[in-house]
């Protein structure tokens, strides 16, 4: 066993550091200011070769492959300062010690604060199985999120996590582990200082996380990392503030797919059209025409691998022409009706597929340990062998069988399922990686990853125009590039519907904003009538909104399955069609920075440790606070509402309370519990959508609730191409502020023409009515009779009910200032 215990020399490098200990080099690079790389490799090689990485600071091997996505930065060149005993690197942002005997490394901020301690003495080891550990010290209470897919509550404090990507359908959404995504990467948050630091592990052996389960009485509180092979890579990020953190995670890793728009509306599917014996292309259609007829909006239909079905086995990129006669009169059928396909396509390829020989001379899949041939594990069906996406020839194939038989076909849209390759047992299977040469037990997370990279690059390279939307239910860390995701294949009960909410915040502070559940749950009974009204309730704030199943009593989950309840259902589903304009404006946040769209309370109210376990409560974008009602029968629902500032009660005529307080509202059957924080800025389409993709709106709602300066970008652009990367879309800023007088500029710019025609801005204010209202200094006229207000085509009322003042004009397609005065008026005076 080797135990790093001594730093016993330093020598500069160009761009780096490279330290020497007893058994170990450690190589230290300012990636940023922000951004510490510490690289601890016993074989002493440090070769760059990533799949992951979209910024670096160095020459990678792989640079050819992501030329197109992956920037090289110049590093950052810290004040070194070294003395008998420690060596310190200052970038201006954070100060890194390196303690010499015993071994230590810290990372603090500008501030002083300590982020970041190695456990002193043997941080770094590495054992007699090759295995490499990683032991940081903690504090008792520390908070722990991220970690990619988790099941349990949100905050892994005394947890035992293992990284390990697995077909875990019907798991425990409270007590499994582990489920399908495989992303070494985690938050710890102080909460002494109520400070901030992340920790990204660029390394995919399986490995596990020990978030404190365990003490010791010679060493004081510690985690550890351990995984089965390769360096301890490890990128420390700074920053201070958990915002900060999933910028800088995602800087380093890659910034989010700005999906087309049609990727956030309802996405229908089932497992059971796909499977009928035939005529499934007829009953797929009709589904699209009832869902219109029963008053749904819908943008697309999940395509489950039913129809690849060959002599009764599901052989990718094959037809089965019994259940689609001709698929792409199918397909073109279903891209007028606006609901196009999202074709299932897996990367295991069963022994009887009937290109399996050609397959094997292309020389695409992964190969055994021992003899030169294919590696062998199960799938759906018999034995398979499985696609190295690692291959410059496979990755090649892949898009030529893709685009030839399911791109060209018809759709812009690739599912990639099935991808975590956890079948193949044999870790020792060999993968190209490029030329060098690796096995699956380093590489295997990689593969749905890049699966969806060349789904991506097909659908480009046969329509450059075409925006892909890939989906996909596996991925390593950097899958937030390329696809959408979910967290699989989840089991029906009040229990996953509660606790698929921190697993899809989990995942949005691990880098990926784009995740949602299967609606109703995939596996199990039909959900009760209660549970799948609650369950849409829920799903409507989620990136991906999906209701899919394959349930074990022989039922179709859908929107109408319940007649009492399918008003219940459509009016949340409509409700979210009208949040497009802010659904979409955070997509483009999250394509900015990493901004989580279903945020935890903690990603914005980090100075408030009252949130720092909270896992069911979150925001929807920055300003709508959703607290769902997650238990059956319920008559009331308790809320804490975050400290910092004031909230409104949405459902409740913008009823106003202090934060930093639990209350307790009525509920029944209906009731979404929605709050809107103070400074909030919430667009919303007045006319209603049907289709994300193909439906604009030409009626801007927008909510405002004065409480400081605060700007907000509403993002529009065609939703369907990639124009949007030539600046064909349209940023509207909007900034508010002033209390008296509430100024609210509008500023856009961009060449993308937006459909407004009519905006209407409410403005909530409880103490009074505005004294006069302008628009570009024009006085716009008051009317004190709701019916005379809503006939005129502009103007202003202000709302007893509500508390607040409504103002109406047609847009001026300009840039404008809309001034509400609360000042003053004497009317006796006068």
């Amino acid at each position: 066993m080797y135990l790093c215990k001594e730093i016993q020399a330093m020598e500069r490098l160009d761009g780096a550091f490279l330290f020497h200990t007893n058994c170990a080099d450690i190589k230290v690079c300012f990636v940023t200011d922000e951004i510490v790389r510490l690289r601890v490799s016993f074989d002493r090689e440090l070769a760059e070769e990533s799949y992951v990485l979209s910024t670096t600071a160095w020459e990678d091997r792989l640079d050819g492959l992501f030329e197109a996505e992956r920037t090289r930065l110049t590093p950052c060149t810290p004040a070194v300062e070294e003395t008998e005993g420690e060596i310190t690197f200052d970038t201006g942002k954070v100060k890194l010690v390196a303690r010499k005997s015993p071994l230590c490394f810290q990372l603090y901020n500008r501030d002083g604060d300590l982020l970041y301690s190695d456990l002193a003495g043997t941080p770094y080891t590495l054992d007699s199985n090759r295995r490499i550990t990683h032991y940081s010290a903690m504090e008792e209470e520390d908070c722990f999120y991220g970690f990619g897919e988790k099941a349990g509550a949100l905050n892994k404090n005394k947890t035992f996590l293992r990284e390990r990507a697995t077909d875990a359908m019907g798991y425990d959404a409270e007590k499994m582990d582990t489920l399908y995504k495989h992303i070494p990467f985690y938050i710890r948050l102080s909460r002494t200082t109520r400070k901030a630091v992340g920790l990204f592990y660029h390394n995919f052996y399986e490995s596990v996380f020990n978030m404190g389960c365990e003490k010791s009485n010679y060493w004081s509180r510690y985690t550890y990392w351990q995984a089965d092979g390769g360096d301890i890579d490890l990128f420390l990020l700074a920053g201070d503030s958990i915002r900060r953190l999933v910028d800088n995670y995602t800087l380093l890793t890659g910034r989010p797919a700005l999906l087309p728009k049609r990727a956030l509306g309802y996405q229908g599917s089932s497992m059971y059209y796909p499977e009928l014996e035939k005529d499934s292309d007829d009953a797929v259609l009709d589904f699209i025409d009832t869902v219109k007829e029963e008053g749904f909006p819908i943008d697309g239909f999940h395509l489950s691998s039913g129809y690849t079905s060959y002599n009764n086995k599901r052989c990718v990129f094959t037809w089965n022409t019994e259940r689609f006669k001709d698929p792409r009169a199918y397909f073109a059928a279903m891209n007028e009706k606006g609901a196009q396909n999202v074709p299932n396509v897996k990367p295991g390829i069963l022994l009887c597929h009937p290109w399996f020989d050609e397959f094997v001379q292309k020389g695409v899949f992964v190969k055994d340990s021992q003899e030169d041939t294919y590696g062998v594990g199960k799938w759906w069906g018999g034995d398979g062998a499985f696609w190295d996406y690692t291959n410059p020839e496979a990755r090649k194939a892949w898009k030529e069988y893709l685009t030839a038989n399911v791109i060209d076909v018809g759709t812009d849209s690739i599912w990639d399922d099935n991808c975590e390759y956890d079948s193949l047992l044999d870790k020792d299977c060999r993968c190209c990686f490029d030329g060098k040469g690796g096995t699956i037990a380093q590489l295997k997370p990689l593969m749905s990853t890049l699966m969806c990279k060349l789904g991506a690059e097909a659908v480009v390279e046969h329509n450059p125009k075409a925006r892909p939307y890939i989906v996909c239910r596996s991925g390593s860390a950097g899958i937030q590039k390329y696809a959408q995701t979910w967290c699989g294949d989840n089991y029906t009960s009040w229990k996953t519907l509660r606790y698929n909410i921190p697993i899809i915040t989990g995942m949005g502070l691990s880098g990926q904003p784009n995740e949602g559940a299967d609606i109703g749950g995939f596996h199990g009974p039909a959900p009760d009538e209660e549970l799948f009204v609650r369950w849409v309730q829920n799903g409507i704030f989620q990136a991906r909104f999906s209701i899919h199943s394959a349930s074990n009593d022989n039922t179709v989950t859908e929107p109408w399955m319940y007649r009492g309840s399918a008003g219940l259902i459509r009016d949340a589903i409509l409700l979210r069609y009208r949040f497009t304009p802010y659904l979409y404006s955070a997509e483009y946040e999250a394509s900015r920075t990493g901004a989580p769209i279903m945020r935890p309370l903690v990603y914005e109210f980090q100075q408030d440790p009252k949130v720092y376990d909270e896992s069911f409560t979150f925001l929807f974008g920055r300003d709508i606070l959703v607290a769902n009602v997650l238990e059956p029968g319920a008559k009331t629902w308790k809320v804490y509402l975050p400290a910092g500032c004031k909230w409104y009660d949405w459902n409740n005529h913008f009823t106003c309370y202090e934060g930093g307080q639990t209350i307790e509202i009525p509920v029944d059957i209906s009731t979404i519990p929605t709050f809107l924080r103070e400074g909030a800025i919430v667009p919303m389409a007045d006319n209603q959508l049907m289709s994300m993709a193909n439906d604009h709106m030409t009626d801007l709602h927008l909510t405002v609730i004065p409480g400081g300066e605060r700007t907000y970008t509403l993002y529009d652009d065609d939703g369907v191409t990639n124009d949007f990367k030539d600046g064909v879309c349209r940023k509207t800023r909007i900034h508010v502020s002033g209390t008296d007088v509430v100024k609210v500029d509008f500023a856009a710019e961009g060449s993308y023409t937006d459909f407004v025609e009519r905006v209407m801005v409410e403005m909530v204010r409880k103490d009074r009515s505005p004294f006069w209202v302008t628009l570009d200094g024009q006085k716009l006229e008051h009317f004190l009779n709701r019916r005379k207000f809503e006939a005129a085509a502009e103007g202003w009322y202000y709302s007893q009910t509500k508390k607040a003042v409504l103002v109406k004009y047609p847009n001026p397609r300009k840039d404008v200032t809309l001034t509400v005065s609360f000042e003053d008026f004497d009317l006796i005076g006068m």
